[in-house]
């Protein structure tokens, strides 16, 4: 549906007082906080070992996933690293991050643990800042902590090659943010007269749809919709990714985004949409949680067999989910050693009974864990 002779949301006479179906919504509203109360609870019972490690494991996802929607592949290791220095939690040896990496995880970070925190003009522009902290976009110069000036044009968010784009969305004129960010914020920050979880949702519709920034627009609204969550929830416990979540559902995601930002005023689609992709991953959480639980136990079930370090790493990675099969020349690149070295480590756990060879066929011999071994 177009705004009468307009294209965009934005330019429609009633913008932006939004509308929706309250009642289409209750019971999916309802479930989503049925899901977050029966997996907080999960989380409290693990106690605070678990819990922190739950917590980082959940946190990593987010980080990586929420730029992956945006085609940035981050280094999971380096992530992890990030995340664990900040919140003070012991994973051995940390693995090497860069400013990159230091910038999504540092405005990550502060979106959820500072909710008690106004959401400011000043806050967005730090987070920017640190997501760019060269000032470059790949190899384009970009306006870092600051709004977009629409120097090269208006901002449209265009697909295919030169030539043959696709314009899916073109933003307010920079002109107007100054007041259209001044509301958004002033709305953001006053007591909700909706449900607090239905504010994440118009919060992060809202936020996209200015698209205030040069680039990084994407991230930084996930990042408010995780804050507005946070506030609802008066938690800064992170149990569940929305944005892995959202990164699987990707092409839902952006078809519904742009059918909503080129529609009216009533957004019940988006917000049903977005509810039934939080009760997802809320959902998901309990196999995070217990995956958590799988590592603790497998580990003290081994607790007295003397490792290496790099035998330590690879077993982690497994019990952390690693895709595909974990032959030597894997192990060997994981754990940097050489082909001699991975393989002498890997019969060694084979004898020992904590990996077996699987048989699943193929040239190369690979391994996975034994979870079997050791059962009472």
């Amino acid at each position: 549906m177009k705004c009468g002779n307009n294209s965009y949301i934005w330019q429609h006479k009633d913008w932006p007082n939004w509308q929706f179906d309250a009642d289409s919504l209750a019971s999916t509203l309802a479930a989503v906080h049925r899901a977050q109360g029966r997996t907080f609870g999960r989380m409290e019972n693990l106690g605070f070992a678990l819990r922190d490690q739950a917590t980082l494991q959940i946190l990593t996802e987010d980080v990586v996933k929420t730029s992956e929607i945006e085609g940035e592949k981050l280094n999971p290791d380096s992530v992890r690293s990030s995340i664990a220095h900040r919140l003070g939690i012991d994973i051995g040896a940390l693995a090497p991050t860069d400013r990159n990496v230091d910038g999504i995880v540092e405005a990550v970070l502060d979106a959820t643990s500072n909710y008690e925190q106004r959401l400011t003009q000043e806050r967005l522009h730090a987070w920017h800042a640190v997501l760019f902290p060269t000032g470059f976009s790949n190899l384009i110069k970009i306006r870092a902590g600051t709004w977009r000036d629409d120097a090269r044009g208006p901002m449209q968010v265009v697909s295919a090659a030169v030539g043959r784009q696709k314009i899916h969305y073109e933003a307010p004129p920079a002109r107007v943010l100054n007041k259209e960010m001044k509301l958004f914020l002033n709305w953001f920050n006053s007591r909700p007269v909706i449900d607090p979880v239905l504010k994440a949702g118009l919060a992060h519709l809202w936020f996209v749809t200015l698209h205030p920034f040069d680039d990084g627009n994407g991230r930084i609204g996930r990042a408010i919709g995780d804050l507005a969550l946070a506030v609802a929830e008066q938690s800064s416990q992170r149990f569940y990714s929305l944005s892995a979540q959202i990164q699987r559902e990707r092409k839902d995601y952006y078809d519904l985004l742009e059918r909503t930002q080129k529609g009216g005023m009533d957004v019940t689609d988006w917000l049903n949409w977005y509810l039934a992709c939080l009760l997802r991953s809320i959902d998901g959480a309990e196999a995070t949680i217990s995956n958590v639980l799988a590592k603790s136990n497998f580990w003290q079930r081994w607790a007295g067999t003397p490792l290496n370090e790099r035998q330590i790493k690879i077993i982690n990675r497994l019990l952390d989910g690693f895709e595909g099969k974990l032959t030597s020349s894997k192990w060997a690149a994981i754990a940097k050693c050489s082909p001699d070295s991975a393989l002498r480590d890997a019969n060694d756990l084979v004898s020992r009974g904590m990996l077996r060879k699987s048989d699943s066929g193929g040239r190369s011999t690979s391994y996975e864990l034994n979870l079997e071994m050791g059962r009472s």
